[in-house]
């Protein structure tokens, strides 16, 4: 989403926290589906795995999760990018979001490249931490 940062009072200070809107809003969903998981997999009666209660608060843990850390990259139009211009110094940020053009094909070069060589280059980013929390939300591990 396009957002102005004239329209903040203080531009750098608005869009990192615009930046950082999203992948908080996810880690606190998946925080309350982690604790919800929690709880009913703790009462006899959903505890089965298969439970259809289990699986969509499973997803919804490990799914919101993996979008926050994603968001994170720090590529543009990621929020991760809007997160790093906010803290680099005014000079350095104009350059860096001069990047934005080619974000969109940085992230997909990745991508594809990371299939070619068999390594999951944003695997390996999002990966680590996305499971840490899962396990600390869940108390499930893969």
């Amino acid at each position: 989403m396009p957002v102005n940062p004239f329209a903040f009072r203080h531009p750098r200070r608005g869009i990192l926290t615009v930046s950082l809107a999203g992948p908080v809003s996810n880690i606190v969903l998946a925080a309350v589906s982690g604790i919800a998981l929690r709880v009913v997999a703790a009462s006899s009666a959903h505890a089965s795995l298969g439970s259809p209660l289990v699986l969509i608060l499973f997803s919804l843990a490990i799914v919101n999760l993996y979008l926050a850390f994603f968001n994170l990259i720090p590529i543009p139009p990621l929020d991760g990018a809007g997160v790093v211009s906010a803290i680099l110094p005014t000079k350095y940020a104009k350059s860096y979001e001069s990047l934005g053009r080619y974000g969109t094909m940085l992230v997909l070069g990745l991508i594809v490249l990371g299939s070619f060589a068999n390594i999951s280059i944003i695997g390996i980013v999002i990966q680590p931490p996305a499971e840490f929390l899962f396990r600390l939300f869940t108390g499930v591990r893969f």
